[in-house]
């Protein structure tokens, strides 16, 4: 039998080679479900999962519909939908980055980014597949100015540290632990990865990290972050303590981003001149953390009626959000500004851990009916905008066609259900 580590083999033809052997061994296919996800990470940003494997544990977890979503990084994008292909699942493509808000009415607002004020995450998604080389190129120069912020918040991390043992070196430590030679970002994650295994190394689980995490750091772990690093059997632990690194580390060591963020406005009009869907990505105000990565913090919803409003204005198409992230009374109002507002709803869970599920269990519920439905017709929008970007959700000929964005979902979504993407 094919070891299903083969998906994460060096290249992507071997990674698809080795899912045919492995579909082919399979005696059985995994049952279907309706659940869907727009949202998940590969190599190519910061997760466990190839193209290949992510689609692979979306197909193995019964999703009806997966989408990649990675960091400034279109690079692993065609591999996941030959992935999706011959799997069998709808598959769609896009990328996620951060934006500046300078000179908008949110210039010194914390929106929905736990690291800095005046930047928002958005997200592109269901970029035409003859535009996805068009993406890359646009993303390519924000990598690279990435790649140089990041090295001075390495040195900054090493400066918190008295213990050679656990500096890191950025091109030996960090960036083999991405794919960024072959079109890959390399994110604060990576860095908190690669000092995760530095500290693995240096003392092992369980008490011994306590004593390093307070005496090198200031982590003075108590709660559920005591509880994390004291389950030694926990087969995650690697990224429960990197998880432990984001909530309590960055702010130490993070420098702002700048000129790897385009202006929000032009990632509007770069995702509308290739046929793509701009979305704004709601976070809403944490409590507690889904994933262990976040800390409690307030981000959009005091001020979400008028940045919805603005989003709108400006040509954003649509919102996506994270069910399992949010309270019952977030959902309902971030859907009912969306209605308001006739912005298209996307949901997705991002996932870049291997604990995570890949199934929104709330979508089983009536209210969240409606982004499964999405979830198809932003596939169906991919395919017919391949064929032309006048045929595209969003174009003048199909919004004079379909004044109602909800005949347009219906549209889409049939056609994406006909073709099973």
């Amino acid at each position: 039998m094919t070891d299903i580590a083969a998906l994460n083999a060096d290249t992507a033809g071997e990674r698809l080679e080795n899912l045919n052997a492995i579909l082919a061994e399979r005696q059985a296919k995994p049952e279907r479900t309706v659940f869907v996800n727009n949202h998940i990470h590969t190599t190519y940003s910061f997760s466990p999962y190839s193209p290949t494997s992510a689609a692979y544990h979306a197909w193995l977890n019964g999703l009806a519909t997966a989408g990649i979503m990675d960091h400034d990084s279109v690079s692993g994008a065609r591999e996941f939908l030959e992935a999706g292909k011959r799997v069998g699942i709808g598959v769609t493509n896009g990328f996620e980055c951060r934006c500046s808000m300078q000179g908008t009415p949110f210039t010194e607002i914390r929106l929905n980014n736990p690291d800095q004020a005046g930047v928002a995450y958005v997200a592109c998604h269901g970029i035409p597949r003859q535009n996805i080389e068009k993406a890359d190129a646009w993303l390519s120069p924000y990598r690279l100015s990435r790649g140089k912020r990041n090295r001075e918040m390495v040195r900054r991390l090493n400066a918190m540290c008295v213990d050679p043992a656990l500096w890191l070196d950025y091109d030996e430590d960090i960036l083999p632990l991405s794919c960024a030679r072959e079109g890959g970002s390399v994110t604060e994650r990576h860095i908190l990865y690669a000092l995760t295994r530095k500290a693995l190394a240096a003392t092992g689980k369980g008490e011994p990290m306590f004593a390093l995490l307070k005496g090198q750091y200031g982590i003075d772990a108590q709660g559920s972050t005591r509880d994390i690093l004291l389950d030694t059997d926990d087969p995650y632990y690697d990224y429960r303590l990197l998880g432990v690194f984001k909530s309590h580390l960055v702010e130490k060591f993070y420098v702002d981003a700048t000129y790897e963020c385009p202006h929000i406005l032009q990632f509007v009009s770069f995702a509308q001149s290739i046929g793509a869907v701009s979305a704004y990505a709601y976070l809403g105000d944490v409590g507690e953390s889904v994933t262990g990565d976040k800390k409690a913090q307030v981000f959009e919803d005091a001020f979400l009626d008028d940045l919805i409003a603005w989003l709108k204005g400006v040509g954003f198409h649509a919102v996506t959000y994270m069910p399992t992230r949010n309270t019952s009374a977030q959902l309902k109002r971030i859907m009912r500004l969306c209605r308001r507002r006739d912005l298209f709803q996307i949901c997705g869970e991002d996932i870049n851990t291997p604990f995570q599920s890949f199934l929104c269990k709330q979508l089983a519920q009536p209210e969240f009916r409606h982004l499964k439905d999405t979830a198809w017709a932003l596939i169906g929008h991919e395919l017919l905008a391949t064929n032309s970007l006048d045929d595209g959700m969003f174009s003048e000929k199909t919004v004079r066609d379909y004044p109602a964005l909800a005949d347009r979902i219906a549209h889409f979504a049939s056609a994406a259900k006909a073709t099973k993407g």
